[in-house]
């Protein structure tokens, strides 16, 4: 190699799901089938996008965890008062909407 180039390193294998076998009970299977046929849909694309919907969500609600718990690390913290103020301030505005 020459001098003040980097070696190329190759990244690890990341395993990737390519198929997947879920076993849903009965009572399950009964909802998924009969959403999908409400919704004029394959029960499998109703499976993925609930799938996809949880997955979302987790990924959201452990980034917004993290978010939290390094807020508080940095001592940026609400008293019990703020929190209060915060809260009566929301009911308010989501009352004037009704």
């Amino acid at each position: 190699m020459r001098p003040g180039r980097a070696a190329l390193t190759l990244a690890p294998a990341v395993p990737t799901l390519k198929a997947m076998e879920i076993n849903l009970p009965a009572a399950v299977q009964d909802k998924l089938t009969r959403l999908a046929s409400k919704q004029g849909r394959d029960t499998e694309a109703l499976a993925l996008e609930a799938i996809e919907r949880f997955v979302d969500y987790d990924e959201w609600f452990i980034r917004e965890v993290e978010e939290g718990l390094a807020s508080a690390r940095r001592g940026e913290l609400l008293t019990h008062e703020e929190v209060g103020t915060r809260l009566q301030k929301l009911i308010a505005e989501k009352q004037s909407r009704v």
